[in-house]
């Protein structure tokens, strides 16, 4: 991309979550194609290696004080974006999600005054699909988006429902997700190993375990497979398992579940596994999936949001609640190896060819730079839906 190194903020969530796992990506690629990238979170991105070139990290406290009754966030991380951008003459705030983020970012340009740097703020779907439907947040969501120099969903079904759920009149750019796999440093062999697993089917699933990546439905899938006796279901999760304990015994799947949480071993877990299984019943995305196809392992999840435009023709896709079609597809997987690994090939070619840093990346700098010469269109709120 022609033009000048750019100074770029990123605020994101520091957590095993597929915003946090893309903005940590994407300024890890940015900073490697020579622009110097600002961190903004109240914990170091469990994925961001400081010590690469141009990359910097700048922690947020959150801030507890006797006058407020709960703690706050947004007041002490515009003020630090506010400090960190004047000082640094940061270019660009990229805002992923937005509240608090996006929110944090325009009190931070209002702080700077003149030169400010610009607001590009990245969707990733809980602003809409959740925060969205609530009173207490849609005003302040839509009040982020209007005054967003750039507004991106990571899908084309995620544009389609930001622009239905909120009163917005602006352009609205599509930009997936992408992923770069990290060398293994374990072999396959030895990973199925430390986890305890054989001959066995090794399912595999990541997700924050929010209530809408629908756990129970996971379970009762591998609950229902004729095949359960073969199967193994490796979770890694983002936050505590234990909410599903007790449904794990109702089930009697005790001895067919692994547990890792907040484990960033992602390319080692996929590679040791046989299959994804992910029972989502909203994704904007589904970073995870994608994770799975870059790995070359087949994916059964459901049609839902922009998990099609993700996985395409190369995948198990299911109608939403179907856990007995998704029960007889992981049979299938297992009983016929060679379709599974045909499936997993196929899932492979199509991350390659649409969802790589080299096809994602530069989308991001022409925004940036589309915004520094402020060629877009202004935004304003539109008429009440």
């Amino acid at each position: 991309m022609e033009g000048r190194p750019l100074r770029i903020g990123i605020t994101c969530f520091p957590l095993i979550g597929g915003s946090g796992i893309l903005a940590t990506a994407l300024g890890v690629e940015l900073a490697a194609r020579g622009h110097e990238v600002h961190f903004f979170s109240y914990a170091q991105p469990v994925r961001l290696d400081l010590s690469l070139p141009r990359i910097h990290f700048h922690e947020v406290a959150v801030g507890e004080h006797s006058l407020f009754p709960c703690p706050d966030y947004t007041l002490p991380l515009a003020v630090r974006m506010a400090e960190i951008g004047a000082v640094n003459r940061l270019d660009i705030f990229h805002a992923h999600y937005a509240v608090p983020h996006a929110i944090a970012a325009f009190l931070a340009r209002e702080m700077i005054g003149e030169g400010a740097p610009k607001i590009v703020t990245t969707l990733h779907g809980t602003d809409t699909t959740l925060l969205g439907q609530h009173a207490d947040y849609r005003a302040a969501i839509e009040f982020a988006l209007i005054h967003s120099n750039a507004v991106t969903t990571v899908s084309q079904s995620l544009r389609e429902q930001t622009e239905a759920i909120f009163r917005l009149d602006r352009e609205i750019d599509v930009i997936p997700n992408f992923f770069t796999p990290r060398p293994l440093a374990k072999s396959r062999a030895q990973v199925r190993q430390e986890l305890g697993v054989g001959g066995e089917f090794l399912v595999v699933h990541m997700s924050n375990l929010r209530p809408t990546k629908r756990i129970d439905f996971l379970l009762r899938v591998i609950a229902n497979a004729r095949q359960r006796e073969k199967i193994r279901l490796l979770v890694v999760a983002g936050d505590s398992f234990g909410p599903y304990e007790t449904l794990v015994h109702e089930l009697g799947l005790s001895e067919h579940i692994i547990v890792k949480e907040n484990d960033s071993r992602i390319e080692e877990y996929l590679d040791a596994g046989d299959a994804g299984l992910y029972t989502s019943e909203n994704e904007s995305f589904g970073l995870s999936i994608l994770e799975t196809l870059f790995a070359g392992k087949p994916v059964l999840a459901f049609r839902i949001g922009g998990i099609p435009e993700v996985v395409g023709d190369a995948g198990c896709l299911y109608e939403f609640g179907d856990l007995a079609g998704m029960a007889t597809g992981l049979d299938s997987l297992i009983e016929q190896p060679s379709r599974a690994a045909r499936i997993g090939q196929l899932g492979q070619a199509r991350a390659l060819d649409h969802f790589t840093a080299r096809h994602v990346v530069p989308r991001y700098e022409q925004l940036y730079r589309s915004v520094l010469a402020d060629a877009r269109p202004k935004a304003r709120a539109g008429a009440p839906s």
